[in-house]
This record gives structure tokens, C-alpha cells and sequence, in this order.
């Protein structure tokens, strides 16, 4: 006779954990793709490089480099809390290109 090994059940629980887990990975690497291409559309290679120049000596930088943090900050906070809010059932599960779509725009400094 067959007996299961305790140690390789997986609930349902579990289940529904991964599936989250995997939702939640799907939608951050997309959000910072996002913010990545926001970066890279100015001629940054990324987002962190981006960020590095807040405290530039060079003013067009710092002034962009500021602009980009404050819209990353409100980019990320309104994203955990309606993802928050759909994996929750507070609202239904977008696809990730309308999330996307619904996050905050990015307002760059006009140059001098």
C-alpha cells in the first residue's frame, strides 16, 4: 500500500501563497521595467543611475534626478497598495499593461 509522504503534500493554502507570490513577481519586475524606461527615455541607463545624480553638481541632472525619485516613490506606494487592494479582493486583478497604465506620470523639470 501507498503512503503519502507528509513532507511533499502541497494544500491548498500553499497553493494559493505561490500563485500570489507569482502575481506579486509578475507585476513588480513590470513596474520596474516601467520605471527603468522612464530613466532610459532621458539617456540614464536605469533607474538607480538615475537616482545617483539627486546630489549632483550639475543642475539638469540634479533637478532630474529629484523629479525621478519623488515620481518612483509615488509609483511604488500607489502600486503595493492596489495590489494590495486586488489580491485582497478589494478590487478585480488587472492585467499588467492596465496597471501600467493607471500609475502615477512622471512630470520632468523644465530645463533652463
Amino acid at each position: 500500500m501507498w503512503t503519502p509522504d507528509p513532507a511533499k503534500i502541497v494544500t491548498a493554502a500553499q497553493k494559493a501563497e505561490t500563485a500570489r507570490a507569482a502575481t506579486v513577481a509578475t507585476f513588480q519586475a513590470a513596474i520596474q521595467a516601467h520605471v527603468d524606461a522612464a530613466a532610459k527615455a532621458r539617456n540614464y541607463s536605469d533607474g538607480n543611475s538615475l537616482a545617483g545624480y539627486v546630489n549632483s553638481t550639475v543642475a539638469k541632472w540634479s533637478a532630474e534626478a529629484t523629479a525621478f525619485v519623488a515620481w518612483r516613490d509615488a509609483v511604488w506606494i500607489y502600486s503595493y497598495a492596489e495590489l494590495d487592494k486586488a489580491l485582497g479582493g478589494q478590487r478585480p486583478i488587472p492585467t499588467v499593461e492596465d496597471f501600467i497604465a493607471e500609475l502615477p506620470a512622471i512630470s520632468w523639470p523644465v530645463a533652463a
